[in-house]
């Protein structure tokens, strides 16, 4: 809330600098740019490129962690159905801010003294923001609200990292012990101090991982590593989540199979595409021309958990297949979920 309190402040701000008028907001940013009107033009990525990242935008979303813990933090199916709500409609009102706040970058912190510096990046002089480009926030913090503000504004953002930090911890730690270790390696068999100590071994693996990635990628631009996120998401989790209500017959062995696939893909084309082999590991050349995996690794995603829920002829999956109908009412009406009101 303390995030959003300040984007929103910080977006009001940028449109009393502009008259609260849209027009006037996008003519002081195209004049405040090099490339002038240019910026208001269709970008010249790859179209492929493009699509990808907008189908990792749109999908991505229902995927994350951020949504997916929502349902392991309420006491009924009613109440996961309003924590959701809340949950995407907050992320929703805070996309529609990131416009706002960026324009009003280029507006009020572009070639503003102080706020620019010259550095030197593979062999080349370059003008940025003081600090990087990923100091944009931080720079029109200090534009529309003087000293106080830009503290504000950091004090939210570190306080945020562990909140996010430990909400994907907790979603990554219970999908490890609970539905991949105790669900289909022990088979429902393990007891509660194994599911408890692969957990918090999870929790210490993901916590090393998150550490040396956020190494690596120190130096990207990190409104595309969003993007990348969201393409893991959107490849991984998206697909089964989907098929899991609205297609009777996707089996457990199905899901597990095709949301690896997702993943693994997914994770497999950002690496050998420019943003890790190139910019990371500095390859002349990407053996993947794109920057964005959704469009192909979702589809990957979708027709392998297809295929082996298809091919799955176990009890299991039978038994799973013969419930579909009672779960697709529940959730779609919530008659007969805990918590829903009786009719």
């Amino acid at each position: 809330m303390l995030l959003l309190a300040g984007a929103t402040f910080m977006a009001v701000m940028v449109m009393a600098n502009a008259g609260f008028s849209p027009e006037i907001m996008f003519e002081k940013a195209v004049a405040a740019h090099a490339k002038g009107v240019a910026i208001m033009a269709p970008g010249k990525a790859d179209p492929i490129d493009s699509i990808s990242l907008g189908l990792a935008l749109m999908f991505g979303t229902a995927g994350l962690p951020h949504i997916l813990m929502r349902f392991f933090t309420v006491s009924n199916a009613k109440e996961a159905r309003k924590s959701v709500f809340y949950a995407t409609g907050f992320i929703g009102y805070f996309y529609i801010l990131t416009f706002i706040i960026g324009f009003g970058a280029i507006m009020l912190v572009l070639n503003q003294p102080g706020m620019m510096e010259t550095v030197v990046k593979n062999g080349k002089t370059v003008t940025q923001l003081v600090g990087g480009n990923n100091m944009a926030a931080i720079h029109l913090a200090d534009a529309v609200g003087g000293n106080l503000f830009p503290g504000f504004i950091s004090a939210v953002a570190f306080a945020t990292i562990p909140a996010v930090v430990s909400g994907l911890a907790l979603s990554g730690a219970s999908a490890v012990s609970h539905d991949l270790y105790a669900s289909v390696i022990k088979k429902g068999k393990a007891n509660e101090a194994d599911e408890i100590r692969v957990s918090k071994i999870t929790t210490l693996v993901l916590g090393v991982v998150a550490i040396l990635l956020g190494i690596l990628f120190e130096n990207q631009n990190i409104a595309f590593m969003v993007g990348l996120a969201f393409s893991i998401a959107a490849s991984a989790n998206f697909p089964v989540l989907f098929l899991s209500m609205f297609w009777k017959g996707l089996t457990t062995r199905g899901a597990v199979i095709g949301g690896f696939i997702g993943l693994i893909s997914a994770v497999t084309l950002i690496v050998l595409g420019p943003t890790v082999w190139v910019d990371v590991l500095h390859h002349k050349e990407a053996l993947i021309p794109y920057k964005n995996p959704a469009i192909f690794s979702m589809p990957l995603a979708f027709v392998f958990t297809w295929l082996f829920s298809v091919l799955d002829t176990s009890k299991q999956a039978a038994e799973e297949k013969a419930k579909f109908e009672a779960q697709f009412v529940r959730a779609m009406t919530g008659i007969g979920a805990t918590g829903a009101s009786k009719h």
